[in-house]
């Protein structure tokens, strides 16, 4: 932010502050997400070669060879993706904190939740299908510039791919776990390639959502409080 921000009016147990500084964090961490997921893409191509080449009899040192890099290379993947998901969750959180804060001084009301499911949304299961959405959707709402209308287009674009991504990705482990002939494995390596390309394309949009209510926030902030009309 390249100026400090108005005095907001009060609102009890919030108070305003930039979240530039954390979202430009959040999408460096989005980024970081995508480029796992290519490097799994690129290790599912191989699993998914090596597997249906010894499926359809290939043999010798050299298939042995192929098949030990594809196994090596996408276990290297699924840990490079693991530590990516893990530090980007824990930056995301504190900007989302942050602007759900702001949020509430912008407009209290147009929060449907308590501030802990903020955080605790995401980890509550069955529910971490559908409220975090409907936090971010209400920070949305909150951020948009005054007098202008919410279209929740990025936001549910992204959620709909990260559920599509969680869900097919279960179902590829699964697939994986029960994969007892190379075919089997080719199968689950082709699943798992759908899930990390879908996957990859969510963060592109966590990124855009990020971004927008970055900016949304910021540019509101500085614009000060909405103009009360003079009544006479």
């Amino acid at each position: 932010m390249t100026s400090p921000m108005p005095a907001p009016p009060f609102v009890p147990g919030a108070v305003l502050r930039s979240p530039v500084a954390l979202g430009r964090a959040t999408a460096v961490l989005l980024g970081l997400v995508i480029a796992a997921d290519v490097f799994a893409c690129y290790a599912d191509l191989l699993e998914m070669d090596a597997a249906g080449d010894i499926a359809d009899g290939a043999r010798g040192v050299g298939m042995l060879h192929r098949a030990e890099r594809a196994d090596t290379l996408y276990h290297w993947a699924g840990f490079t993706q693991a530590w990516a998901l893990l530090a980007t969750a824990v930056v995301y959180l504190c900007w989302l904190w942050r602007v759900r804060v702001n949020a509430e001084v912008f407009d209290q009301s147009a929060h449907t939740m308590g501030r802990g499911w903020t955080i605790g949304g995401w980890f509550c299961p069955i529910v971490n299908l559908w409220f975090p959405r409907r936090i971010v959707l209400n920070i949305w709402d909150a951020s948009v510039p005054w007098g202008a209308r919410a279209r929740h287009g990025p936001v549910n674009a992204w959620w709909t791919l990260w559920i599509i991504s969680i869900l097919t990705d279960q179902l590829a482990y699964m697939s994986l776990q029960h994969a007892h002939t190379e075919r089997l494995v080719h199968n689950a390596a082709g699943q798992m390639l759908f899930s990390d390309a879908v996957d990859a394309a969510a963060a592109v949009l966590a990124i855009v959502v990020v971004v927008r209510l970055t900016r949304m926030q910021d540019r509101k902030a500085l614009a000060g409080p909405l103009p009360v009309p003079v009544l006479g």
